[in-house]
């Protein structure tokens, strides 16, 4: 079953891994600073039949049929671990506030990002630490890296789903060490994911950073993937919400705080101008679809499409013992 293969169980009778009968928790790793693995097309074969690849996959549709008929606003349990990683985000948010974008020529990409990235970079590691249990202390040097390519380059100041996709690599290797449980699902996405995004959010308006690999109009999303997909499954079997019904802005400003698919269509209409059809086609076009469990559907092939299976988005991805290269075992 998915959900024991990526989530430790907190009472540790069936958290073990499907191969054989290991203690079921911890799970031993001999952890190591991930590094690049696919550097030119051809390797793009190595990824799709990796640990890593299904690993990722199945973690986020365990996520996808998690959340599938609820709302932001429901109940669920919200844990330490859980507490630990708002706590984290709220501490970039506030970095934010206090490195101010500056003043100069160029319109987008402002250089303050580089000042708050570099806090990041110096205290990653130390913040990924105070997420962990004592024992698994050892492990912040390899997740952290994910930590820090999951909020944009501070090179070329731009933010895109392969940064969104080191988010999501990071909450897995976090359930893989045990941090966080299978009873923890429902917080991953409606509390941590969701937190992240308004930061994500906030860091794109504030350094006004660059899409990276936009497809322009014909992309989904000029920054995001993940919140369409597990935003749509939210909206499944919805009596009164139809697909056609997220282009009316009445309909986005009464719902968006019990849906992730409306938040981010919310954020789209503050950050354009003009038709919704002309600057976002592609969610135009969704929008004509019948049911949100056909929209899902064709976001999870259009995710694996448009992002999993493009080498510009794949060469920056990084493997360690966690996220792994080697092929799936038989």
């Amino acid at each position: 079953m998915l959900f024991k293969i990526y989530f430790s169980e907190s009472d540790g009778h069936s958290g073990s891994s499907h191969e054989d009968d290991k203690p079921p928790n911890p799970v031993s790793f001999s952890f190591m600073v991930p590094k690049k693995e696919i550097s030119m097309v051809p390797d793009m074969g190595k990824w799709k039949r990796s640990q890593a690849y299904a690993d990722y996959m199945g973690f986020i549709l365990t996520l996808n049929e998690g959340v599938k008929r609820k709302k932001l606003t429901c109940e669920y349990q919200v844990s330490e671990t859980v507490e630990k990683l708002l706590a984290m985000l709220a501490t970039l948010d506030r970095w934010i506030d206090e490195t101010p974008p500056i003043d100069q020529p160029s319109r987008f990409g402002n250089k303050a990002y580089r000042t708050w990235y570099a806090k990041l970079d110096q205290e990653a590691e130390a913040l990924v630490t105070a997420i962990l249990p004592s024992e698994r202390h050892d492990a912040a040097p390899e997740i952290a890296v994910y930590l820090k390519e999951a909020v944009g380059n501070s090179t070329r100041i731009d933010y895109g789903t392969g940064h969104e996709a080191a988010f999501a690599v990071f909450l897995c290797c976090l359930c893989k060490v045990g941090a966080l449980r299978m009873e923890d699902q429902l917080a991953i996405i409606f509390k941590v994911f969701d937190k992240y995004l308004r930061v994500m959010h906030k860091l794109q308006k504030t350094y006004r950073m660059e899409p990276a690999g936009s497809q322009g109009v014909w992309g989904l999303d000029d920054f995001q993937f993940l919140p369409f997909i597990w935003g749509s499954s939210q909206l499944i079997d919805h009596p009164t919400l139809e697909p056609r019904h997220f282009v009316e802005e009445k309909v986005v400003n009464e719902y968006h705080q019990d849906y992730m698919f409306l938040e981010c269509i919310k954020f789209i209409n503050e950050m354009k101008t003009g038709p919704f059809a002309e600057h976002s086609n592609q969610l135009w076009n969704i929008s004509a679809v019948p049911s949100w469990s056909k929209v899902n559907q064709g976001l999870i092939r259009m995710y694996k499409a448009e992002c999993l299976e493009k080498f510009p988005v794949i060469q920056h991805f990084k493997f360690g013992s966690l996220l792994s290269i080697q092929p799936v075992k038989p």
